[in-house]
């Protein structure tokens, strides 16, 4: 379920992560076998949630149905978070503080950035581009782009696997001549 640490490139930057973003992807996935639930009725299918670094590394990447609406799912997700990222002080998205009181977090440890209040619609969120641009790439590996496996497990297995190949480009980029 973790992915472990993200190791930063840029120097300057701590290897352990202090800041998060967090969104949700429903795709669509094959009748055989696993959880399944609908998403607001339109993608019959699978969850992932993600917490991506400021740079786009999944650290913790759980996949359940659909049918699990954002604020519950991102509970589990806080949790299996800050095992995996102990020094995260900062979450971008939508963490309910009454749902960290629930189950034993001081909602003081995580500084929660969300939509202003008073607005309606869609409003841009700081940060949101970053984890939306992780989710461009994982699906751009065929077997994430619709979730062909038969259970949670492989489907999180494949999102480690490309979450490898993130970092593993980034340092190909920056090798010199």
């Amino acid at each position: 379920m973790a992915c472990g640490p993200s190791a930063s490139l840029s120097c300057g930057r701590h290897s352990a992560p202090t800041a998060g973003i967090m969104d949700s992807q429903s795709v669509k996935t094959p009748a055989c076998g696993g959880p399944r639930g609908y998403d607001g009725q339109k993608i019959k299918g699978r969850k992932r949630h993600s917490v991506v670094d400021v740079e786009g590394s999944p650290l913790v990447v759980p996949v359940h149905s659909a049918g699990i609406q954002d604020r519950d799912g991102c509970m589990p997700l806080v949790l299996a978070l800050l095992i995996a990222a102990p020094r995260l002080v900062r979450i971008y998205g939508p963490v309910l503080r009454a749902s960290l009181r629930a189950v034993g977090v001081d909602p003081a440890l995580l500084e929660v950035v969300r939509k202003p209040e008073g607005t309606q619609g869609f409003v841009v969120l700081p940060r949101r581009r970053v984890v939306e641009r992780t989710f461009a790439w994982m699906g751009r590996c065929r077997w994430l782009s619709k979730d062909t496996g038969r259970t949670a497990a492989r489907s999180v297995a494949w999102a480690q696997l490309a979450a490898c190949r993130f970092p593993t480009r980034r340092l190909a980029r920056e090798r010199p001549a």
